[in-house]
């Protein structure tokens, strides 16, 4: 996906409440149980072969190779906890929002007479829930990073620039040229 996209990943991996299992056999035993006994499925999911994901299970292979370990790991916290991540994004669309922070390049389009010139800044703010919704909603219809991104926008563009409706009235905000950004809930 984008930046905005596995940010959003990432912060929903944040919120288990126990961590991963942490030995290779632990994890795919997980997996296979998650994908309903198919090793096959497993097997697709991770790139690697039926065989040795039977291998994993019976104990014969232990120690993964560090790119396998890696996207074990991944595959595995895309499914751990479901219903943990699915209350906090509920939460989070519904009452407490969430915290953006940003490292980007952000221009602007205003009233003659104001600068237009982008320039980098670091912003940390909290989005409204009504954002959260967004852009949870727009991530599970699967939405371009672009679109995201303009989700995102639009909420900095209110809650810190136009700070909630109190200034800069008919204010444009673009933003590009991303650093980083975290997003929390």
């Amino acid at each position: 996906m984008g930046i905005i996209g596995d940010s959003l990943d990432k912060a929903a991996a944040n919120t288990a409440t126990r961590p991963i299992p942490k030995s290779a056999g632990a994890q795919i035993r997980f997996l296979v149980k998650h994908e309903k006994g198919s090793t096959r499925t497993v097997a697709l999911r991770l790139g690697i072969s039926q065989r040795t994901v039977e291998r994993y299970l019976k104990g014969q292979i232990k120690h993964p190779r560090p790119e396998l370990a890696a996207r074990l790991a991944a595959e595995v916290r895309k499914d751990w906890q479901p219903r943990v991540r699915d209350r906090a994004r509920k939460q989070a669309a519904t009452s407490t929002g969430i915290v953006i922070e940003t490292r980007a390049r952000f221009g602007f389009t205003a009233a003659p007479g104001s600068t237009d010139d982008g320039r980098i800044r670091r912003i940390t703010q909290h989005l409204p829930p009504q954002y959260a919704a967004r852009l949870f909603d727009a991530q599970s219809i699967g939405a371009t990073e672009q679109q995201l991104q303009n989700i995102a926008a639009e909420g900095l563009q209110e809650q810190y620039f136009k700070d909630g409706g109190r200034r800069a009235e008919g204010l444009e905000v673009e933003f590009t040229d991303i650093d980083y950004v975290e997003l929390d809930y």
